[in-house]
């Protein structure tokens, strides 16, 4: 039986990379910060979070021991040399920015060696002729935003404004993305969809990597996004693990966003889970149904949309403390000859000014019934992770990675 699991925790990196201050991301450290914040006692939250991060079920694995590794810093209250049962380690991006597709394409085995276009940070930030035949295309009254912006806030800012005017709110961020922000019922969540498909196709000759549905719901004062927000991407520039899997006769099965950002392409089955409890649940549901050969990829998107872009530290620890205390659950479901990762795909330091991803090493957690505890130092590469599991599969090997199975 080989079946192999990868959790991705988004955005939890674990020091800067190198070339951090390229991209003005000098000093992050996101798993650092939140512990050290917490250590300080201040991320406590009534009645449900108190004191230091509890992470001992990550830490027993090897997450102190990287972090400690990774940036000479251990978790507050962990011994960053204690014996571990997993392999543990920490990747450098290879990949030339820090966006969402850039790091799940690289780790399963695919890394972007191209520049992806962005739209200056300005306003208005999209070109006109663009907007002029969006509007034209779509059959729109116009657009609202039209600049770099907070999601959450730039609803605040303009909600009242599109449910009166139906004009869709298209704004970006650091990341190659154009997004579109409309209310599911005043404006419609299918006519949302409708009209990312045409931004899709209008934005390929710009290289912009992702069109995303951003729906809302509520009454003025009171909007908030809603779980069904969908990513446009553009397919990955390679032929990734999970297309080598599932051309060999494997099995993908994609939890959560997953799908949509490899734009649908070596999936099998795709489980529309939201919510960090959700997307765990499916995954240990996926330990008791995945047949041999499988590939289970989670996404548990909350650590980045709803706690690092927000900033929101608190949030952020509690939502790791939840997963860890949920980990034996997992780890006792799995099967000889299973093996699991836990990574990341960039980071998202929630103690940064402004609200965009960081330049960070991703954490590397191996484990399972098989697997002894042990060092895999500095990976130079996020594609070690998807040369490994291609190895483990006895698929044809990558160009980029090392296989540290």
């Amino acid at each position: 039986m080989k079946r192999a699991f990868i959790l991705l925790l988004d955005s939890l990196g674990v020091g800067e990379l190198p070339d951090a201050a390229k991209f003005g991301d000098e000093g992050a450290n996101t798993l650092l910060h939140i512990a050290e914040t917490c250590a300080a006692g201040k991320a406590d939250i009534m009645q449900i979070r108190k004191g230091i991060l509890q992470l001992p079920n990550l830490a027993r694995l090897g997450l102190s021991n990287l972090l400690f590794e990774c940036s000479g810093h251990a978790l507050p209250g962990f011994d960053p040399t204690s014996e571990t049962t997993g392999l543990y380690g920490y990747a450098a991006e290879k990949s030339f920015g820090k966006d969402t597709p850039s790091g799940h394409w690289e780790i399963a085995g695919v890394p972007v060696l191209f520049d992806w276009g962005y739209f200056p940070k300005q306003i208005p930030c999209f070109p006109p002729e663009l907007i002029a035949e969006f509007i034209k295309q779509a059959k729109l009254p116009g657009i609202l935003g039209n600049k770099h912006a907070s999601g959450t806030e730039i609803i605040k800012e303009f909600g009242d404004e599109h449910v009166k005017t139906k004009k869709p709110i298209c704004y970006t961020s650091a990341d190659s993305v154009f997004q579109i922000a409309a209310h599911e019922e005043a404006f419609g969540l299918n006519r949302l969809y409708e009209i990312c498909k045409v931004a899709y196709e209008l934005l390929k000759p710009y290289n912009i990597g992702r069109v995303i549905a951003r729906p809302f719901a509520g009454t003025s004062g009171n909007y908030a996004r809603t779980e069904h927000r969908r990513d446009y991407s553009i397919p990955p520039p390679g032929v990734t693990l999970l297309e080598k899997l599932v051309k060999s006769g494997g099995t993908t099965i994609a939890i959560g966003k997953i799908a949509d950002i490899f734009a649908h392409c070596g999936i099998s089955q795709h489980v529309d889970a939201h919510g960090h409890v959700e997307i765990f649940q499916a995954a240990c549901d996926a330990t008791k149904s995945a047949k041999d050969r499988s590939l289970v990829f989670a996404n548990f998107v909350d650590f980045d949309m709803k706690y690092g872009h927000r900033r929101d530290i608190a949030g952020y620890a509690h939502a790791l403390e939840e997963f860890d205390s949920n980990l034996p659950r997992f780890v006792e479901l799995m099967q000889p000859g299973d093996i699991a990762i836990i990574t990341a795909d960039h980071g998202c330091d929630p103690t940064f000014a402004g609200t965009d991803h960081t330049r960070e090493y991703i954490p590397v957690l191996a484990f399972g019934p098989g697997i002894k505890g042990g060092a895999l130092g500095r990976r130079d590469t996020f594609a070690d992770i998807g040369q490994s599991l291609a190895k483990y599969f006895d698929l044809e090997p990558f160009q980029t990675g090392k296989a540290f199975l």
